[in-house]
């Protein structure tokens, strides 16, 4: 049986949920249960030169396409491998005089490569682009207006010489765009660059605490033996133990927060009601709403005053944030903290919020000891609410431990370093550079660990010295955005 072959799974028929995928075989944590190219994918509008067409890698220097001045591409490699779906491209572009929005971008690859193919199963596929799930009959009155407006657009590109699609048909390929297409990330895994339709992943179905979790793999050209390339894929990875016959799942939100705010985006994003476990339990949700305790228990009316004032002050923050003013979002933050400490509690949600600001943009403006002991108290509260396996955990433990260490708490940040590092091992897999760049400061810090307690006055005049004579390292500027959410849903 190949790794991460199709064999391994079969499609049934979820009872509520309509198709499902399940197990044929034992998983367990980490295990790649299978990896799948995208039947077609694009970079967004926004990136189209910055990002390379074909791997989806972010690169300094891009080769463009000599033909339509649209596309570009790493290397002769990269252009090569995007010839076969660049080619009806290339020339549409040049014959309508520019490139269309990243939908009509996408609807055109996948009709074009149905022109080549055929509308059946395409290899290694167990569902055909036809039998996906396209909700347009669900579809409210603004978002009927698009379909029509991305209908008509996609018309004026369609070269006449092409096969020709009815309108129904064209209107189900925007449909399943809508509800299926997958966030495509750089090679960092932090901004997302793309969208792709992946047919198999399409059918697995979504679970808020779920067993298995989806990678984007950007593949590697780069290899100098052929035989070593690897294709842009998506890895689906079990973060628990799977056993023959089990229904896998993924998250289609991020889980931190309340059930009945998860279930109401579902419901806006995917058309469906979550029936899972911790919806109808409403597993977490007292922990995410948690309020101090002891003698002095806060009112109600604290409370609900106390998370009225976080919405509000949450609002400002990012409108500071937009405009760049960081000293300000730190401000806001210390002053909403002192309010919030004294009622809620350590798991709060809006909480977790605002040391999750504050720690991210403290880094950023070097003042890395505050900004480490809000990130502490982050990770500790994301501990108790998240899976053990949770990709969002692991990044944010990750960037707590690389805070730590530019405060000099070396013991704390290898501490979190390897910890980020055995999730990222589950929902990454090794060879992800995400999970390469850990490996790298996690033997650093166990090297400065060890001088640490042999001589820790040394090690902090060697560590000086060290940082006087490079550059420090700046931390990324903060973001406005969350981390890539599963599927892109077009706003």
């Amino acid at each position: 049986m190949t790794k991460g072959g199709m064999e391994s799974v079969e499609v049934f028929t979820a009872e509520g949920k309509g198709r499902g995928l399940k197990a044929q075989k034992e998983f367990l944590p980490g295990d790649v249960i299978f990896a799948e190219p995208a039947y077609a994918a694009v970079v967004f509008d926004s990136l189209t030169h910055v990002i390379c067409h074909t791997c989806f890698k972010r690169q300094e220097r891009l080769h463009r396409c000599g033909q339509c001045k649209f596309a570009y591409y790493c290397d002769r490699t990269c252009q090569r491998a995007a010839w076969l779906n660049h080619k009806n491209e290339c020339s549409a572009i040049k014959r309508h005089g520019r490139a269309p929005t990243e939908n009509i971008r996408l609807a055109a690859r996948i009709l074009w490569k149905m022109e080549r193919e055929g509308s059946g199963l395409s290899e290694g596929c167990l569902v055909s682009i036809d039998e996906l799930q396209n909700h347009v009959d669900s579809f409210g009155e603004e978002e009927k207006k698009e379909l029509r407006a991305d209908v008509e657009s996609f018309l004026e590109f369609w070269p006449p010489h092409c096969q020709q699609f009815g309108m129904q048909f064209i209107s189900h390929i925007f449909g399943v765009i809508s509800c299926n297409g997958f966030t495509l990330s750089d090679q960092r895994g932090l901004q997302a660059v793309g969208v792709g339709i992946f047919p198999n992943l399409c059918q697995a179905n979504h679970d808020c605490w779920p067993n298995c979790t989806v990678v984007f793999n950007n593949g590697n050209h780069e290899a100098v033996r052929s035989m070593f390339h690897t294709q842009m894929r998506i890895e689906l990875r079990a973060l628990s133990k799977i056993s023959p016959g089990d229904e896998l799942t993924v998250s289609y939100v991020d889980f931190l927060s309340l059930s009945e705010e998860r279930r109401k985006q579902l419901k806006k994003q995917y058309y469906f009601d979550c029936t899972c476990e911790h919806c109808k339990k409403q597993l977490k949700d007292d922990l995410m709403l948690a309020v101090k305790t002891g003698e002095s228990k806060p009112s109600a009316d604290a409370v609900k005053e106390v998370i009225q004032l976080s919405k509000d002050m949450l609002e400002k923050i990012n409108q500071a944030r937009m405009e760049g003013h960081y000293h300000e979002v730190v401000k806001l933050c210390r002053d909403c903290l002192k309010k919030q400490e004294p009622v809620l509690g350590d798991t709060n949600i809006y909480l977790l919020k605002i040391l999750s600001i504050a720690s991210e943009v403290l880094s950023y403006l070097q003042m890395f000891e505050e900004a480490a002991d809000y990130a502490k108290r982050m990770v500790d509260g994301y501990l108790k609410i998240y899976h053990p396996n949770n990709a969002q955990l692991g990044m944010a433990v990750m960037r707590a431990g690389v805070t730590h260490w530019h405060a000099g708490l070396i013991e704390a940040g290898h501490g979190l370093i390897c910890k980020a590092y055995a999730i990222l091992l589950i929902t990454h897999g090794p060879s992800h550079p995400i999970t390469k760049d850990l490996e790298v400061m996690r033997v650093q810090t166990e090297m400065e660990l060890r001088m640490f307690q042999q001589n820790e006055f040394m090690y902090y005049k060697m560590r000086e010295a060290a940082l006087k004579n490079q550059k420090i390292q700046v931390m990324p500027e903060p973001s406005n955005e969350n981390a890539p959410s599963l599927f892109h849903k077009k706003e």
